[in-house]
């Protein structure tokens, strides 16, 4: 078939159909709009991790207990289930690694 004719047989089914011509282009429309935004979005919010993790710099470490021995029936219990770690622990670090700039204790806890 003819390239020419092809376009006068759409032009022509457009004109016929206007309400279906015009859904199918809002269709088109909110869908390359919603792939658009839900893009936009996505990469706003790598961004923004991205930089605060970039923020905390590369020089920060964390340090937590852990308890390694499986309770009765196999069961491994999370670094807050035991507090091995006390502020004298935290003084002897303290006193003991000369690289260290700051020191910031913390506790945490889940329930």
């Amino acid at each position: 078939m003819n390239y020419v004719n092809l376009l006068r047989i759409a032009l022509r089914a457009i004109q016929r159909n206007k309400l279906r011509a015009f859904l199918t282009m809002l269709g088109i429309i909110i869908g390359v709009a919603a792939v658009i935004t839900m893009m936009s979005i996505g990469e706003g919010s790598k961004q923004s991790i991205q930089s605060t993790f970039s923020s905390m710099g590369s020089n920060m470490i964390t340090v937590m207990p852990y308890n390694n021995s499986p309770m009765p029936g196999g069961v491994r219990l999370g670094a807050s289930s035991v507090q091995s770690l006390t502020l004298n622990d935290v003084n002897k670090i303290r006193q003991e690694v000369t690289e260290i700039n700051m020191l910031s204790p913390g506790v945490s806890s889940s329930g």
